[in-house]
Formats: C-alpha cells, structure tokens, sequence
C-alpha cells in the first residue's frame, strides 16, 4: 500500500511538472524555440557586406521580422593568421580593428536593436568609405563606447575573433565569399538579398509577420549545389593584405591604421 501511495504521489509530481513546464513555454520565454535563425558571416570592410548590413537587414526591424528571427552577426569573414597567429583580413588592418570593434559590439550589448544599429552605423560610413569616423557611431545611437573600448583593450576582443575564425572555418558547406547568409543551416549563396523570403518559409509559428503574408517572394533552388561567387561580394581565397594586426590600445590604433589607410588607399 505505501508502495502504491509513493508512486501515485511521484505520478502527481510529474503531472505538476508538466504543467508549470506548459505554462512557462506558453509566455514568451519559449519563443526562441520557434524563432528562425539568421547568421551574417561577414567582414568589415567588403563594400557588399557594408551595403547589406547598412540597406538590406534594416528590413528585419522596419518590417516587424525581429520578432521571430534570432540574428546572429559573425565579423570574420576571409580573414586569416599568419605564422605568428596575427590576423590578416582582407582589406587591411583597419578592418581587422573593425572587425574586433564590431565582435566587440555584439558582445557587450547582447540586444539587437542595441549592436545591429551600432554595427549599421560603422558599415553605413565604411560603405562611404568614411569608416575612420567609426567613433561618432555611439553618440548617433546613444550608446555608451566604454564597454566597447573595455573589450578591445582588455584581449576579450581577440578571443571574440578567434572564436568567429572557428565558427567561420567550421561552416559546412565552407563560405565561398562574403556576405555568407545562412537560416537555419540553408545558405543562400548568392540569393542572400532574398533573406526576407527565406525567413518567412522557414518559420512555422504563429502569428504569420504581415510582411509574410503580404507577399510571396521566390526563393531560388542551389539543390546543394556550390555555386560561383557573385559579382556583389567578396571572394574567399582573393589575395589577403599582408599587414598582420594585432590588438594593442584600440584609441591610438585607430588613429594608427586609419592614418596609414588614407595615405596608402
């Protein structure tokens, strides 16, 4: 009989379990499971990534798309090490120091309406080639540099980066350039543009984002097939700058790299 009641009273447990599990995954704390997930891998200072950073992914928050999308931004791109284990990117050390600047941003400001806007801004003014100007991002988004400076200066930065190297190189199929857009695991390959169709297929929640249900958009079929790099992106393998970068005090760097940038275009 005890025997009985010990196990009626263990069945009552699992049964209050389940329902506070129910009730917690009815609040919103359960929609990431249902959210589609948008990873960017790309670089600093490729026209094309500034361009989509800055034009394109606006879409997702102007459009109410954030809501169901968990945006990943990964500033790598074809960025390599030397024999010494500096980083070398592809156009130069000031997007190496971007590149870190922006992990940075997305690190000490977990929101994406926080770092996507700070990032925007940087990519707007490197599309303008004005990315020397990348300091007066914080004020036009009021946000606090401070934390930013503390992750470059203090080396968090570069082990940020080591870890978009390693997430970068772990890609399967590998990135034929950059900008790289993957939902869920799909890359889109040179449909990246697209990214709104894609999003609006892959997610099954409800309610349905108007912007889903007020069009349908085509989305293009690569049958996993690798395809050539598109004219409006940065090919991985193009020739890397040979000036290796390694992250000192990022206020002095920044004058020093950007120094040397407008005098050797």
């Amino acid at each position: 009989m005890a025997s009985s009641q010990h196990h009626h009273h263990y069945f009552l447990q699992i049964c209050l379990l389940l329902h506070i599990i129910f009730v917690i995954c009815s609040s919103s704390s359960c929609s990431n499971a249902q959210k589609v997930k948008l990873t960017l891998y790309y670089e600093a200072l490729c026209p094309f990534c500034s361009y989509f950073i800055a034009h394109d992914l606006p879409n997702l928050f102007t459009d109410g798309l954030i809501s169901v999308v968990d945006l990943r931004l990964v500033p790598w791109g074809n960025a390599a090490f030397d024999s010494s284990g500096s980083f070398q990117c592809q156009h130069g050390a000031g997007e190496c120091l971007l590149n870190t600047v922006e992990a940075c941003a997305v690190e000490a400001y977990p929101d994406p309406y926080k770092h996507y806007f700070l990032i925007q801004c940087i990519e707007s003014l490197a599309y303008q080639q004005r990315e020397a100007e990348w300091q007066n991002c914080f004020g036009q988004v009021s946000l606090d540099s401070q934390r930013i400076f503390d992750c470059y200066n203090q080396g968090v930065g570069r082990q940020l980066e080591l870890q978009n190297a390693y997430k970068t190189n772990q890609l399967n199929p590998p990135h034929a350039y950059v900008p790289w857009v993957v939902v869920n695991n799909q890359p889109l390959r040179e449909d990246y543009r697209n990214y709104v169709a894609y999003i609006c297929n892959a997610y099954k929640g409800t309610p349905i984002p108007a912007v889903c249900s007020s069009s349908q958009v085509p989305i293009n079929s690569f049958a996993g097939e690798m395809t050539d790099a598109p004219a409006q992106a940065c090919s991985a393998g193009s020739p890397q700058n040979s000036t290796s970068f390694v992250t000192t005090e990022i206020l002095e760097q920044s004058k020093q790299v950007f120094t040397k940038m407008s005098e050797h275009p």
